[in-house]
């Protein structure tokens, strides 16, 4: 079920997980975590087979904030 987490939260969560940015490619080359994969917002239902089953996902977007 999907929830919203704080930074601190995806700091301890990050190790064993999948970040995943869902900005277009360019931005994503402009701004993102470390370690975080892009699938852009209109590709994810189309790849999200990509992503492993077997580990959490944190799906987030650097909105400038």
């Amino acid at each position: 079920m999907p929830r919203v987490i704080t930074i601190g939260e995806l700091d301890r969560a990050a190790s064993g997980t999948q970040v995943v940015e869902v900005l277009p490619h360019d931005e994503f080359e402009w701004a993102h975590l470390p370690g975080a994969i892009n699938v852009p917002l209109r590709q994810l239902d189309t790849n999200v087979a990509e992503l492993d089953r077997q580990r959490p996902v944190i799906v987030y977007c650097h909105d400038g904030l």
